[in-house]
């Protein structure tokens, strides 16, 4: 019971990080109809600009805080140079160009920092351990990530559902073409919407970057998670984002941590190490297709 509660934890903090990717990917493709492959550009932009400034500052914290808003203005100055030229074309066309960007910022993470991995310590006043029952551990970094997560999660929520931009947000979610024609500045809400989107993504690339490491393409392959987590929850719900992310962390980790033991009564235990992790993202992707055959708005999408 207790590694199953230290997985559970372990569920909550992955899904946190996948809610803070999928929050913004969910609010630029639920507002802005925008299929952007290059919001794991954005993760790990924010990894390498908080690698940078922690160094500059020698305080992990300060060097987090000051990278949010740089990476703020990235993402409205991709906005405003790339994105505003794909608003009117089709998915295809915003497919090829946002993959354009993924190897663009791949080559431009190659010529500043070098093709080198980075690596961001765990801030030293975060490097123990808290006991959550007598005599089980549990990293007081992870516990920090679990509850940054979920206040920013509150915050998100408070900002969408009781302030006037949440309002022009879920009124964008759900007919772009009458706020505009209400007088809304759209391409201000759209600069707005996606810079948020771009410090939600450098949010969870920073905070996970002392768990794995800094490198080009870290971003690449959570995408796929996070757009699987935004179609089972519902494209442009912020509820819905959280829960399937939830759902997902936990599939995956309590997966990877409990099917090996499973599976060895039928292998060996190298082929049940070895496959108890395909299995585990096997399992994601079949969750999501149950939703689509159950739901395909997703569980919190807005039927049409």
């Amino acid at each position: 019971m207790d590694y199953l509660l230290l997985q559970v934890l372990n569920g909550v903090q992955l899904g946190l990080l996948m809610f803070l990717l999928a929050a913004g990917l969910t609010l630029t493709f639920g507002i802005m109809d925008l299929v952007n492959l290059a919001h794991g550009s954005l993760y790990m932009m924010g990894a390498y600009i908080a690698w940078t400034l922690i160094g500059w500052t020698d305080s992990f914290v300060l060097g987090a805080i000051l990278a949010l808003p740089a990476t703020f203005l990235l993402g409205i100055v991709v906005e405003a140079v790339v994105m505003r030229r794909l608003y009117a074309r089709d998915h295809l066309d915003q497919v090829l160009a946002t993959f354009g960007l993924i190897l663009f910022f791949n080559e431009l993470v190659r010529v500043i920092w070098g093709p080198a991995g980075k690596s961001i310590s765990v801030p030293q006043f975060l490097s123990h351990t808290v006991d959550i029952l007598p005599g089980v551990p549990y990293p007081a970094y992870r516990f920090a990530i679990i509850a940054v997560g979920a206040v920013v999660a509150v915050l998100l929520a408070w900002l969408v559902a009781r302030t006037q931009v949440g309002m022009l947000i879920r009124a964008g979610a759900s007919n772009r073409r009458m706020i505009a024609a209400l007088g809304v500045n759209i391409e201000l809400l759209f600069s707005l919407v996606f810079g948020l989107g771009a410090v939600f993504a450098a949010l969870a690339g920073l905070m996970a970057a002392p768990l794995t490491s800094v490198k080009i393409g870290m971003g690449d392959d959570i995408l796929i998670l996070a757009f699987v987590i935004i179609v089972i929850g519902g494209i442009g719900s912020i509820k819905g984002a959280f829960v399937a992310a939830m759902v997902v962390g936990q599939i995956d980790i309590v997966g990877r941590a409990f099917l090996p033991d499973f599976l060895k009564t039928f292998m060996n235990s190298a082929a049940a190490s070895s496959a108890a992790p395909a299995i585990s993202q096997v399992l994601v992707y079949v969750v999501m297709a149950g939703v689509l055959i159950w739901r395909p708005t997703g569980l919190f999408g807005q039927r049409t």
